[in-house]
């Protein structure tokens, strides 16, 4: 499909436009789209990744993640979960080091070899390189959340101290402030009041973040969501992780939707959406481009995969949808 520029931040197919008539609900992602995580989530990334190739191991000189690395392990439709991508970009920089490679040459040529199964490509992929079992085994990924080491270093420095020993009711080993804290809020009442005008009650989040997280950053606007039929997967187990259509099937069947728009950032995203509509459960796509560092290179990616409609910015709906 083509996507045409309509106005400033708004591309969409000519041929598809029609659908967007039909819809009666609306579902978010959040990060990337309600929030931006630029300086939380990805910060996180490349402070942890960093913290455990210099404690775990040993490696000090190698390159630091940077928001290209996120967005080609994103974009290959297997991480939308932070500390997988952060497991892979570690496990990938000490292939690096043990094959004496550039290890930003390297770790893209992994991102390459990277596919919707997320790190099992991954380690597939290093596994035929090098071996990389010690820092495997240091890790344990993904193991228990509350136990295993990665997602105890991860969520110490998300969260932060309090937060962290509120959620998790242990210490953190690091006094900083946490990342959450400089999460950008994009929502807005405004645009929920506009939203609500049009949905109704149908209006609701199917996230990888889990619901405390959600809600110490959207604050009171959490509320506006139908939250009985929203779906926080880090609450849930592994595998209902995205791309797996459950929870978004189990939201628009909530909400008895017959065509839904699911807001989303991502290539798992959008997979997710398109095996709903496989399924028979017709969702429209939306991809927001505007939080990531490419929007560019986003906005191709999508139009590559057939995407409808991408955006710069939720708060370009109202416009879309007919709302103002």
């Amino acid at each position: 499909m083509t996507l045409t520029k309509k106005f400033d931040g708004i591309y969409f197919d000519d041929s598809s436009v029609d659908l967007l008539d039909g819809i009666d609900a609306v579902i978010f992602d959040c990060d990337g789209v309600l929030i931006d995580i630029t300086k939380s989530y990805d910060l996180a990334i490349i402070k942890t990744t960093k913290y455990i190739l210099e404690t775990f191991a040993k490696i000090n000189d190698s390159v630091d993640v940077d928001f290209k690395i996120i967005d080609g392990f994103k974009s290959t439709g297997g991480f939308n979960d932070e500390v997988d991508l952060t497991y892979a970009a570690i496990i990938s920089l000490v292939a690096a080091k043990k094959l004496q490679k550039d290890p930003y040459d390297f770790i893209f040529d992994v991102i390459k070899n990277a596919d919707s199964t997320g790190i099992a490509s991954v380690e597939k992929y290093l596994d035929a390189l090098t071996d990389i079992s010690e820092i495997k085994k240091q890790l344990s990924y993904p193991g228990p959340h509350h136990e295993n080491i990665l997602y105890q270093n991860f969520d110490q420095i998300f969260y932060g101290p309090e937060l962290y020993e509120k959620l998790f009711a242990k210490s953190s080993k690091f006094t900083s402030p946490g990342l959450i804290e400089q999460d950008d809020v994009i929502l807005n009442d405004e645009l929920l009041e506009k939203l609500q005008n049009k949905f109704g009650s149908k209006i609701a989040m199917v996230t990888g973040r889990g619901k405390e997280s959600v809600s110490y950053s959207l604050k009171e606007l959490i509320n506006k969501f139908d939250l009985k039929n929203s779906a926080f997967l880090e609450d849930k187990p592994r595998e209902l992780a995205k791309p797996n259509p459950k929870s978004l099937l189990d939201s628009i069947s909530g909400m008895n939707s017959v065509s839904t728009l699911y807001v989303g950032d991502s290539m798992e995203d959008f997979i997710m959406a398109k095996k709903a509509t496989d399924l028979g459960h017709k969702t429209i796509f939306c991809g927001i481009i505007g939080t990531s560092k490419t929007p560019k290179e986003k906005l191709e990616l999508f139009e590559r995969n057939g995407a409808i409609l991408v955006l710069d910015s939720i708060n370009l709906l109202p416009k879309v949808l007919n709302l103002e």
